[in-house]
């Protein structure tokens, strides 16, 4: 007698995704997204699963609201600055587009 599989009665949205996901939540392709990891992991990006290698969408939702102020300051997730100084400013976006960011 066959058995027919099982019937999915709820969609499950995965909380962990590949680094390919990952990168599409940031508007990223993959080749971008590893590009830029090693710098988005030193701003506080949150790990990928070290047994899976995963990433939590939930986690980088978090992360995200933290760059923007967004959650209450002291979560861990992005360091703050103190104070900021428009020299500063002006070297860091210097910076970047020297670096093509």
């Amino acid at each position: 007698m066959l058995q027919r599989p099982a019937n999915i009665r709820f969609r499950v949205d995965p909380r962990d995704v590949p680094a390919e996901k990952a990168a599409r939540r940031l508007h990223l392709t993959l080749a971008e997204f590893q590009a830029k990891l090693s710098e988005l992991l030193a701003r506080g990006f949150p790990q990928p699963d070290p047994t899976t290698g995963m990433f939590d969408l939930t986690a980088i939702e978090a992360w995200m609201d933290a760059r923007h102020g967004l959650v209450p300051p002291n979560n861990g997730l992005t360091p703050r600055k103190s104070s900021t100084n428009a020299l500063e400013v002006c070297r860091e976006r210097l910076r970047r587009l020297q670096h093509g960011h």
